[in-house]
């Protein structure tokens, strides 16, 4: 696949990531949340309007609370560097996953530098446990990770086969050994 190719790809699924998270926020703020309250799905799952402050859980809030715009910036430099890390990959499985966590990432900052937190609505919980609130973006960037993470396991078994082959034919095996 050619560089252009995979640039199209790559801005693809991230600005479909993006897209997907500031539409849910805006229907959850102007029609779902109109007055907030919970609203029970399932029994394990409430939409319940909330605002991060802070990063993953809610850290850091005290201090980025004063300055939302350095987070922001910062998740922009982030979300660029992960867009040309995925541009340059040859790995599909990689390359989608790297710009799923790039369009999370730029939603999430999109929120920030516009209302100095990221709206949260997705309530998972367990009788009284209740999981951090999160949002579209959160999915996007954990199925990101997820897609990543599973992109190293095919091509850690891949690699492990072709020593394997390349082990029962005599030829060098990783140390340069021959069997």
């Amino acid at each position: 696949m050619t560089m252009q190719k995979r640039l199209g790809e790559v801005l693809s699924f991230a600005v479909a990531a993006e897209a997907l998270d500031q539409l849910s926020k805006w229907l959850i703020l102007t029609y779902v949340m109109a007055p907030p309250r919970v609203i029970e799905i399932a029994p394990f799952l409430n939409l319940r309007l909330g605002f991060n402050y802070g990063v993953s859980f809610g850290i850091g809030r005290d201090l980025l609370e004063a300055w939302p715009g350095l987070l922001a910036a910062f998740k922009l430099a982030v979300a660029i560097g992960l867009m040309v890390w995925a541009v340059r990959s040859q790995v599909r499985l990689e390359r989608v996953g790297l710009a799923l966590v790039a369009g999370g990432a730029l939603g999430n900052a999109q929120d920030r530098w516009r209302q100095g937190a990221v709206t949260d609505f997705i309530d998972l919980h367990w009788g009284d446990w209740h999981w951090p609130t999160f949002n579209g973006a959160d999915i996007a960037i954990s199925a990101g990770v997820g897609l990543i993470l599973l992109a190293a396991l095919v091509d850690y078994r891949k690699a492990r086969s072709d020593l394997a082959t390349a082990g029962a034919s005599g030829a060098p095996d990783a140390s340069g050994d021959r069997s």
